[in-house]
């Protein structure tokens, strides 16, 4: 396996940024405690102690949000339309852009799904996250084929939309940066491509946004959906931004208090509802000030430390990571464009030999490294990547595939802005253990996971 150095000099670095969690200590199997290492932000980052300091200032001033007269309601209001300006301006919204806080990535999809005009179509590929391949069950769908270079992902869209019906709404759906390989997508060039045919943008930037800035405006996107719990701020909050039409003209996504301007009886004995044409159209019931005003914080923490050092940072452990696996010839790395392309710190990988979560299991196990295994949410694009079919998992610390043989899973090591060199370093390090030397303890299957053995040593 060959890999693009990138030469970066570590000395000119960022420090990792401040997480909740970094001196925390976990039992190892074998004996002893360690540092934890906590390497998969692709599923949830840590929290940037900034957020937790800003929301623990803010937690005692806590109060209903919207229409109430107290001091308290006031402030929280105030604190939750500013987090929504916050917002705005770390995405680059235009100005009349509309941001609407929810409780995910996947639920802003959902929500913006809902939104859809009738007889709309949707194109996605293959390749996304079921966060964006799943929430459009009412639309008109095409599947499109994972590419295997940039340019490539832009001629299929482009053959695709060239064949919809050229008068009705469409809408692309496509990733910032994938959740199984970390490459980045060419996000400007799709755009164009949807907007040359008549067609709208959805970026689903879960995974870019907390490792690159995101900017509407200078992607030319349509909308951005992104998730709090992957930007350090994980207090159970997500975010849709974007274009306000065919929001304003959809029922609201949920319907309750907050989301109507006005209410009235019928003489019939019916209801009359008169709904907001702002985002509150889409915020119904109490929202989540707390999780609002987090994900505020971490937009201003990210801002502030500087985007620039911290992609340099994230460069410097990715070509560590790299270079390390480059080095064991069972690891396989995977991916889609190649080892050339730009990626963020997320990187996939199967272990000729070993089942992926015996080898996951034995890393949280025996050297405290927290790591993910399976198909990440995203199963078509990790068996087009395998080269398997679906199939159920061996029993733990039987081989998952023999040498030579297809995996039925992968491996994913994550880290980010709060990741220190030693925990890269100690994960290269253990892989290249467990190939060489195999596991020291046993290991049995329970509850479909991998898990010690306790009742027997190794």
């Amino acid at each position: 396996m060959s890999v693009s150095a990138v030469a970066v000099d570590a000395s000119v670095c960022a420090q990792p940024l401040p997480v909740l969690g970094a001196d925390v200590t976990v039992p190892l199997v074998t004996g002893g405690e360690v540092t934890y290492a906590a390497l998969d932000y692709a599923a949830s980052a840590p929290a940037l102690q900034r957020v937790w300091d800003d929301v623990a200032a803010y937690a005692p001033y806590y109060g209903s949000v919207h229409r109430g007269a107290g001091y308290l309601s006031q402030l929280s209001t105030d604190l939750f339309e500013n987090s929504r300006a916050t917002v705005a301006e770390f995405l680059g919204c235009r100005e009349d852009d509309q941001v609407i806080f929810t409780r995910s990535t996947t639920d802003s999809l959902n929500l913006l799904a809902a939104a859809l005009p009738a007889d709309c179509q949707v194109f996605v590929f293959e390749t996304e996250h079921h966060a964006s391949l799943l929430p459009w069950r009412d639309a008109r769908v095409t599947y499109l084929n994972a590419p295997r270079t940039p340019d490539e992902a832009v001629q299929t869209l482009e053959r695709a939309l060239a064949d919809r019906d050229p008068y009705g709404p469409a809408l692309v759906c496509v990733t910032g940066a994938s959740n199984v390989t970390g490459e980045l997508w060419p996000v400007r060039e799709l755009a164009a491509a949807a907007h040359a045919h008549g067609a709208r943008i959805v970026l689903d930037a879960a995974q870019l946004a907390p490792h690159h800035p995101v900017s509407i405006d200078e992607l030319d996107v349509d909308w951005v959906a992104f998730s709090g719990h992957k930007l350090y701020a994980p207090f159970g909050s997500g975010v849709l931004a974007g274009r306000s039409d065919w929001l304003r003209g959809a029922e609201p996504y949920l319907a309750g208090g907050g989301a109507s301007r006005k209410v009235a009886r019928r003489a019939d004995g019916g209801v009359d509802v008169e709904w907001h044409d702002t985002a509150a159209r889409h915020e119904a019931g109490s929202p989540n000030v707390i999780g609002v005003y987090s994900i505020a914080a971490a937009c201003k923490a990210l801002t502030e430390a500087g985007f620039d050092e911290l992609v340099a940072r994230e460069r410097y452990l990715i070509a560590k990571v790299r270079e390390g696996l480059a080095e064991v010839p069972a690891v396989r790395v995977l991916s889609l464009f190649g080892d050339d392309a730009p990626r963020v710190g997320v990187i996939s990988f199967v272990v000729d030999g070993w089942n992926s979560s015996h080898f996951a299991a034995a890393l949280s196990a025996e050297y405290g490294i927290g790591v993910r295994d399976g198909l990440f949410c995203a199963h078509p694009l990790v068996r087009t990547l395998l080269g398997s079919e679906p199939d159920e998992p061996g029993e733990c610390g039987a081989p998952e595939a023999a040498p030579g043989e297809k995996s039925l899973n992968a491996i994913r090591v994550s880290f980010g802005a709060g990741t220190p060199d030693e925990h890269v370093e100690r994960f290269v390090r253990a892989v290249k253990e467990l190939v060489a030397d195999g596991a020291r303890w046993s290991y049995r299957t329970e509850d479909g996971r991998c898990v010690p053995d306790t009742s027997v040593a190794a």
